[in-house]
């Protein structure tokens, strides 16, 4: 039997994305009640951010693989593309194959990972360590987005499209 070698990787990639999307969920849900009104907890309006290179909320698998093509690990619940050496994504999918979560992955040395700015149409201050976090929901939109850049000199930005419950 043939195992592929990227069967670890995508294990780790499906887990950290969990991980991560618990911990922004449970971090945006305590954070309720202390938001102001008219902030960004619960914007109105979506940001400029709402796809990842044509890829929407929605689509089918059809048409992700259409606009992405072929994907290095493929399946009815997820697809995993790699499409250079610094710049990853993951789609997921619902029971009837339509893009319930995307996430991409720009490393340090990609110069065209977008910025806070570049998602959310501002600056976020960073953490002491240069880290950079923010979850933001969009219940009219019925999505949430949120951009992570890790801090040091070889930093990961990740950028994740969820729908909303």
């Amino acid at each position: 039997m043939h195992r592929s070698p990227l069967k670890p990787f995508q294990s780790f990639r499906f887990f950290t994305f969990l991980i991560a999307a618990a911990c922004f969920a449970l971090a945006a849900g305590s954070g309720a009640a202390q938001r102001k009104p008219g902030g960004q907890g619960g914007a109105e309006d979506p940001p400029a951010y709402h796809e990842y290179r044509g890829v929407q909320l929605g689509m089918t698998a059809a048409d992700v693989r259409k606009k992405l093509g072929a994907p290095k690990v493929k399946s009815a619940e997820e697809d995993f593309y790699i499409f250079n050496e610094t710049e990853t994504a993951q789609v997921l999918y619902d029971k009837t194959e339509k893009v319930i979560a995307i996430s991409a992955d720009f490393m340090s040395a990609n110069a065209a990972a977008p910025s806070a700015k570049d998602v959310f149409g501002a600056d976020i201050e960073a953490k002491s360590d240069g880290s950079i976090h923010k979850l933001v929901r969009f219940p009219k939109a019925g999505y949430w987005l949120s951009y992570s850049r890790t801090g040091g000199a070889d930093f990961v930005v990740t950028i994740q499209l969820q729908k909303l419950p």
